[in-house]
């Protein structure tokens, strides 16, 4: 058994993979590593680049794109670590980020999931330990109602002290750190998410089962965030994300972990949000462009309530 199991899934990165995967070999500082490579089908030279620039390490190529929790999954087959770590190509660990974070879970056996402090290349901070979504925080973020219900937290709260280990619900995929027990307990990832709410379905149900999840801010991971998702689609103004998948995810994610109910309390409070949004538009006298923002938006979700069934079942 070795001390971690990296794990890496590259889909269109070539270009980040040697800074990405040197960084992570650099930090081993005496623990134990063995990284695996899972590329989803790319259309650059990743699959290339790996077996030249890494001939020794595990590489499992797809020939299709089987999605980022899927692809990861693949690599369970391989990993020997007492620890598995999830690396995104365009997140870049600093020297000390795993001898500090496995400390910290060797000296913490309830820690189960531990992310870290994340900043661009610019310095600055990046949401990375979030409460988990529901109906009516989603819905206040959407409409900016947020200031009105101080005592309701947000997926992203700034505002707390980021210098302090905590407890958290969900920490961010880009540098996920997990306890092979965990995943002997819980499995990894929900093959039904594509792309977007994997992790927060993992931490749910790792929280569930007794475990915590941790921000641990003593070293920091630069992510930049959004760079396979360039190669796929439309990327969101707001949060880098292809808009199709996110919606198709946020179904899946509340109809398996608040029934129903909170499926359809979700899509009513989605809708609304998009109407109140086209509304305050309106009456700026700036409308016409944001309206048709918010039918798209609301047509999209309508279409992906049907074709997934109020989120029963994924479309890919």
């Amino acid at each position: 058994m070795v001390d971690i199991s990296v794990i890496i899934v590259s889909y269109n990165t070539a270009h980040l993979l040697e800074e990405a995967v040197s960084k992570v070999k650099n930090a081993a500082q005496g623990l134990s590593l063995e990284c695996i490579f899972v590329d989803n089908a790319s259309k650059d030279d990743s699959v290339a680049r790996i077996r030249a620039l890494f001939p020794a390490d595990t590489l499992i190529v797809n020939q299709t794109n089987v999605g980022f929790g899927r692809a990861n999954n693949q690599a369970l087959a391989h990993a020997r670590g007492r620890y598995v770590l999830l690396l995104n190509t365009d997140a870049f660990v600093a020297t000390d980020t795993l001898v500090n974070t496995v400390a910290h879970m060797d000296g913490n056996p309830r820690c189960g999931i531990l992310g870290v402090r994340l900043e661009g290349r610019d310095g600055e901070l990046q949401p990375c330990a979030r409460y988990f979504p529901t109906p009516f925080n989603q819905f206040l973020q959407r409409t900016g109602l947020h200031k009105y219900f101080k005592s309701v937290r947000l997926v992203d709260d700034m505002a707390w002290d980021h210098a302090s280990v905590r407890t958290c619900d969900w920490v961010v995929g880009c540098y996920y750190l997990v306890r092979k027990e965990v995943i002997d307990q819980v499995g990894l990832f929900d093959p039904r998410y594509f792309l977007y709410f994997e992790e927060v379905d993992h931490c749910f149900a790792a929280k569930r089962a007794g475990w915590e999840v941790v921000f641990y801010p003593h070293t920091t991971v630069v992510h930049l965030g959004g760079e396979s998702a360039k190669s796929s689609g439309e990327i969101t103004q707001s949060g880098r994300q292809l808009s199709a998948l996110q919606v198709e995810s946020e179904l899946l994610y509340f109809r398996k972990n608040h029934g129903l109910a909170g499926a359809l309390m979700d899509t009513f409070l989605s809708l609304t949000a998009d109407a109140l949004h086209a509304l305050k538009q309106l009456l700026k006298g700036k409308g016409a462009q944001e309206v048709a923002n918010a039918w798209k938006h609301a047509s999209l979700l309508l279409r992906l309530c049907l074709r997934t069934r109020l989120g029963s079942r994924p479309t890919r």
